[in-house]
C-alpha cells in the first residue's frame, strides 16, 4: 500500500503553484500517492483583473481541484504551500485551516506528518517567518513536522532555509529558479519517505488504541 500525500497550497502569480508541482513531483518518485490541491480563492475578480499575471496564472490552473478537508481525511502526509503576506500565510490558505477544526476534534490529524514552502518578493521578505506561523496551526494538530533541515545539498544551493523550501521570486518576477525546484522536489521525497517510515510502524498518540506489551499507544493509519 503506498503512502498518501495531500499537497495543498495557494498561489497568486505562480511561484507557490511551481513549488507545489515540484513538491508533487518529489513525493510521487518516491512511490507516494499524491494529491494536488489548491485553496479555493477568495479575492473578487475585479481585484484579480486588476494583475495581468494572477489573472493568467488563474485562468492556467482553474482545472486543479481545490482542496477539501476530505483530502486531508484522505492523506497519510500533507505538505502546505503559501505565499508570504507580511510574515504570514496568505488569507486564502488559512481560510481552508480554519475550516478543519471538525477533523482535529476527531483526532484526524494527528500523527500525520507535515511540511511547508513558500515564497516571497525578497529574499527578507518573511518566508522563514511564514513557515514558523504555520507551524504554530501544526501544533494544534498534533502532526508531526518534517522540514528539510540542513539534509541534502539542494537545501544550500536553494538559499539554506532549514524550515522549508522558499523561493524568492525578486523584482523581475521571473518564476521560481532550479533550484528552490530541486529543494521542493527534495522535500517532497523526504516527507513521503518519513510518512512511509511511519506507516511501517507506529503512531504514538495516547488514548486511540489499546496499549502494546512495551506500553506505547498505537493510532491505526
Amino acid at each position: 500500500m503506498s503512502t498518501k500525500v495531500a499537497v495543498i497550497y495557494y498561489s497568486a502569480t505562480g511561484s507557490v503553484h511551481a513549488l507545489a508541482q515540484a513538491v508533487a513531483d518529489g513525493a510521487a518518485s518516491a512511490g507516494s500517492e499524491v494529491r494536488l490541491r489548491r485553496v479555493a480563492e477568495l479575492a473578487p475578480d475585479s481585484t484579480i483583473d486588476q494583475n495581468p499575471p494572477w489573472r493568467r496564472h488563474a485562468d492556467a490552473t482553474a482545472s486543479i481541484a481545490e482542496a477539501s478537508v476530505d483530502d486531508l481525511a484522505w492523506a497519510d502526509a500533507f505538505a502546505f504551500g503559501t505565499p508570504t503576506r507580511f510574515g504570514a500565510p496568505a488569507a486564502q490558505l488559512k481560510h481552508f485551516l480554519d475550516q478543519t477544526s471538525e477533523l482535529w476534534r476527531k483526532g484526524g490529524l494527528a500523527d500525520k506528518p507535515v511540511t511547508a514552502f513558500t515564497s516571497a518578493f525578497n529574499r527578507h521578505g518573511g518566508n522563514e517567518a511564514t513557515i514558523l506561523s504555520l507551524a504554530n496551526v501544526f501544533y494544534h494538530w498534533g502532526a508531526l513536522i518534517v522540514p528539510p533541515g540542513f539534509t541534502d545539498p539542494t537545501v544550500y544551493a536553494a538559499g539554506g532555509n532549514p524550515y522549508g523550501t522558499s523561493a524568492v521570486t525578486g523584482p523581475t518576477g521571473d518564476g521560481t529558479d532550479t533550484a528552490a525546484l530541486e529543494a521542493a522536489r527534495y522535500q517532497g521525497r523526504r516527507l513521503a519517505r518519513i510518512a512511509t517510515r511511519l506507516l511501517a510502524g507506529t503512531h504514538v498518540t495516547a488514548g486511540n488504541a489499546p496499549a502494546t506489551e512495551a506500553g506505547t499507544t498505537l493510532q491505526t493509519a
